[in-house]
């Protein structure tokens, strides 16, 4: 079963998620404020994803620019910055798919096309 985790008001989850209704697919639903990603996960799912640490970083959320990320980034260990991703779940890029191995961060629809519509 598909999980994806989003934030109920970010644009880019809504329309992946109406992109999942309209092609049928079925999927749970984990609101990733209230169920933030625990360093673990997001140490797994970086893995699986083949992105480095950055890709997983919100750069257009406010909590991104609050605390300079753009700098740290650059500078901080991988440990350190899973650790910054772990501490609150608006830290991070969505929509998050999970689909057995396969990872996706972000919704682009031709990734998600490719992987879900075999």
């Amino acid at each position: 079963m598909i999980t994806i985790l989003c934030y109920p008001t970010c644009g880019t989850c809504r329309k992946a998620e109406n992109w999942l209704k309209e092609n049928g697919i079925k999927y749970n639903y984990r609101h990733i404020k209230e169920e933030n990603p625990g360093f673990e996960e997001l140490q797994l799912w970086k893995e699986k994803s083949g992105l480095p640490v950055s890709k997983w970083f919100n750069t257009s959320g406010l909590l991104y620019k609050e605390h300079n990320m753009k700098e740290k980034v650059k500078s901080l260990a991988e440990y350190e910055l899973l650790q910054m991703l772990a501490s609150d779940g608006m830290f991070v890029k969505r929509p998050i798919l999970l689909s057995g191995e396969t990872v996706l961060v972000g919704f682009k629809q031709e990734e998600w096309e490719k992987l879900l519509k075999k």
